[in-house]
């Protein structure tokens, strides 16, 4: 068989660690495919300032993407700069010239990349994702195909690692939230522009990707309910303690008779459930099939190897299909056909709650509360005050029973108009069946 060739678009931290790995483990690839990945073009804003490592010692290297994707003799481009932009441009081109593509994009992917499969299908190309979503977790093959006989009904994911880390260092030390942010940006955890992880927006495109491999359907990510972990404090893990729990940011999917309900947002996790012992810079993703019952799946979910890993092995599955001269036997998102779909109005979604409070004390503020619950039709489960608070800004802590979002949300519109209130509420969910 004739050795395929490999261009690169994208030196960064995955880039680099591609490069690595296709030089380093050059030879086990080898033994596993029975040919050969050459690195023939690397592309990247400073290629040309920067020493050559062993891996890029033999190719062409560039500043421009367009050399790339025009250059006779590469099969297979990966695209790793990000973004929707000239990221879009480097993937049309590249299928536009008839090669095919790799991709770690999560978010290009989760915009359009119905239509960027359609043109490569058109094209006679292959499209590789599986770096798209939780890095080292191979998680696509395992929807596509692993468990592919399943019928998924739920799926609950700790999608970024940033957010993790976070929240884990919170936990573990007690630690203000801005206070750890600066120690996760002084380690590389997180951007100098923090707010795609820690606002959720990056497990948003993530978790609408894992709704098309598990559900079939293709969520605009804008359409899903997003929530950060800005206002997180050390309080609520010890409230979080008492109730047996745990905070985490989790993307969930769950199927319903008519819809999805579909959600990125920190949430009470019990203690007892594997997806509270995720921490750092790892991710989980727990599925429940109507047959198979209950998997799930941890790794790292970034980071310059764990996801070069899953960039060669995609790169790895495409050279096959080039080799045999077959388009892939299963579409890239598990489903022969995905349907455009709107999730279903997340107020309407049934969960126990807990509502943490900052209030200057005064009497009767937890009957003024109480009040507004019970016009809204909501029960309180419990009330939780831990001691030694500054009582000039006393947190505490109402858990509620099971209720509608729509109505929850209406009354703590109610209650942030009480002159008592320190700050807004915060309601977080109660996830109880993970």
């Amino acid at each position: 068989m004739r050795d395929i060739n490999v261009g690169i678009v994208g030196l960064g931290n995955v880039g680099s660690g591609a490069v690595t790995i296709l030089a380093e483990n050059a030879d086990e690839i080898a033994a596993r495919l029975g040919f050969r990945l050459n690195l023939e073009a690397v592309c990247s804003r400073t290629a040309l300032r920067r020493p050559m490592t062993a891996g890029m010692a033999r190719a062409f290297v560039t500043e421009h993407w367009r050399d790339v994707v025009t250059r006779p003799g590469i099969d297979i481009v990966v695209e790793l700069i990000g973004g929707t932009g000239v990221a879009r441009q480097v993937v049309e081109g590249a299928i536009a010239n008839g090669k095919s593509v790799v991709t770690a994009n999560k978010e290009l992917i989760a915009l359009d990349g119905l239509n960027i499969w359609r043109r490569a299908t058109e094209r006679g190309v292959s499209l590789g994702l599986e770096a798209s979503v939780c890095g080292g977790i191979p998680i696509h093959a395992v929807l596509r195909e692993g468990i592919c006989a399943d019928r998924i009904e739920t799926l609950f994911g700790i999608l970024n690692g940033t957010s993790n880390y976070i929240l884990t260092e919170i936990e573990k030390h007690g630690t203000p939230f801005n206070a750890v942010l600066a120690e996760a940006q002084k380690l590389g955890y997180a951007e100098a522009d923090p707010a795609a992880d820690i606002d959720g927006f990056d497990a948003r495109s993530k978790l609408a990707l894992l709704a098309a491999f598990a559900f079939g359907v293709r969520i605009d990510p804008l359409q899903i309910a997003v929530e950060g972990i800005r206002r997180i404090v050390p309080v609520d893990f010890r409230y979080a303690h008492q109730l047996g729990c745990t905070l985490r940011l989790l993307g969930s999917a769950r199927r319903e008779d008519d819809g999805l309900f579909v959600s990125v947002r920190p949430a009470l996790v019990p203690l007892s459930t594997v997806l509270a012992s995720v921490q750092g810079a790892y991710n989980g993703v727990w599925s429940r099939g109507a047959y198979g019952a209950d998997t799930f799946y941890y790794g790292q979910g970034a980071g310059s190897l764990p996801t070069g890993v899953a960039v060669v092995s995609d790169l790895m599955r495409v050279a096959r299909d080039l080799q045999t001269g077959n388009l892939p036997r299963v579409s890239p998102f598990g489903y022969a056909t995905v349907t455009e779909a709107a999730p279903r109005d997340i107020g309407e979604q049934r969960r126990e709650w807990y509502l943490r409070f900052r209030v200057v004390d005064r009497p009767g503020i937890i009957a003024a509360l109480s009040a507004i619950l019970a016009e809204h039709g909501i029960s309180i489960d419990a009330v939780l005050q831990l001691p030694d608070e500054d009582w000039r800004s006393l947190p505490f802590v109402i858990t509620t029973e099971e209720t509608r979002e729509s109505n929850l949300r209406a009354a703590l519109a109610r209650m942030s108009e009480f002159d008592f209130m320190a700050e807004p509420p915060l309601a977080l969910a109660i996830e109880r069946g993970v």
